[in-house]
């Protein structure tokens, strides 16, 4: 039998921080042991190819609220994943908070502001059409489908401060606010994550100035892939989560 996942504990390990040495551990051993539950089957979820680049792993969605595990590895992501239809350049609707499992994961702020006259890009509302689509969140059995759409706001966008973590480094960004995550090339990392929706906020990216409304599905690993993908990241926070 699977074991439950603790929202609370993991919201108020991540709250501590670094602020206390046991927080970290305890996210640690949380992630370790989802990831045993996958990798040997016991935990029914299949790994989602996600349109910015990496692997998630679907933990659990309740409420407004859902945990997941990010896998930016293209030795695990087979096929090598795609590039962004729009930008990488994005902003959740939902506030959240992640612990760096390993690798190095680098959080690039952007500064978004309203520039009709000489824009860079255009803001697109992504709309999630299929049950279980919550960036943090699970899924059934159906693809999730964002429906990308144009809106009339025209932007022109520049880097902000840049945060970086490493092994049981913790950061958080509020919703709404426009980012990009940053993985050296060549490298690998994994990241566990707790996302809590607001009610009236909108999945927002950046794109071309021109660019059309399209559709995109976020295709679904299969089993084996999934049970592999766990079986990785187990491995390489082994010893850390002691």
């Amino acid at each position: 039998m699977r074991s439950p996942v603790d929202y609370r504990r993991i919201e108020q390990a991540m709250a501590r921080g670094t602020r206390d040495g046991s927080a970290a551990g305890e996210l640690f051993a949380a992630a370790a042991t989802v990831l045993e539950e996958i990798a040997s089957g016991r935990r029914a979820l299949r790994a989602v190819r996600h349109p910015l680049g990496f692997l998630c792993l679907p933990v659990r969605r309740e409420g407004d609220r859902g945990v997941c595990v990010h896998v930016f590895d293209d030795a695990v992501a087979e096929p090598p994943p795609t590039r962004p239809t729009t930008s990488p350049v994005h902003a959740h609707s939902w506030d959240l908070a992640s612990c760096v499992l390993y690798g190095q994961v680098g959080n690039l702020r952007v500064r978004v502001r309203d520039d009709p006259e000489r824009p860079t890009h255009r803001l697109f509302e992504v709309h999630s059409t299929a049950p279980g689509t919550h960036p943090a969140g699970g899924m059934d059995d159906a693809p999730a489908v964002d429906e990308i759409r144009p809106t009339p706001r025209l932007v022109s966008a520049a880097p902000g401060p840049e945060e970086t973590g490493v092994a049981g480094g913790i950061y958080r960004l509020p919703a709404g606010e426009f980012h990009t995550t940053v993985v050296p090339p060549g490298t690998a990392a994994a990241t566990l994550l707790l996302g809590r929706s607001l009610p009236g906020r909108r999945d927002l990216v950046l794109g071309p100035v021109h660019g059309p409304a399209h559709r995109v599905v976020r295709q679904t690993c299969d089993a084996a892939q999934t049970a592999r993908t766990a079986r990785t990241v187990l491995r390489r926070i082994d010893g850390h989560h002691c």
